[in-house]
This record gives C-alpha cells, structure tokens and sequence, in this order.
C-alpha cells in the first residue's frame, strides 16, 4: 500500500464510521493541529538546542560524544 492508497483507506473509513457532516467537520481541524504540533515542535528543538549549546559552552559535557 503507497501512501496516497492509505490515506484514501482512512478517508473512506471515516466516511463510514462518522457521516459526511463530521467527517467535514474533522478535516477542518486538521490544519490548525497540524500547526499546534509544529509549533510546539519547533519550540522543543530550539529549546532543545539552546540547553545543549549552554552546557557546551559551560564545558559540562561534549554533546556530540553523548547523544551518539
């Protein structure tokens, strides 16, 4: 199965299981949680790397030998 063929499975399930009002009404979420979820995305990694580069610079520990 490609990608597009399980995405298509999932839709036509969905139009089964929920009806086509709340199915629609779903879909319409979809964008504003992906968005959620790139943000917070966003927001860990440079989180992330901003704790990483202050315990380099602070000679606590040499990240690139840790994280392998």
């Amino acid at each position: 199965m490609g990608f597009g063929t399980e995405i298509l499975f999932i839709l036509m399930l969905g139009l089964l299981v929920l009806g086509p009002k709340q199915l629609r009404t779903l879909l319409g979420h979809v964008p504003r949680a992906k968005a959620q979820l790139d943000e917070a995305s966003r927001g860990f990694k440079s989180q992330l790397a901003a704790e990483l580069d202050a315990a380099h610079r602070e000679g606590k520990t040499d990240t690139s030998h840790e994280l392998l």
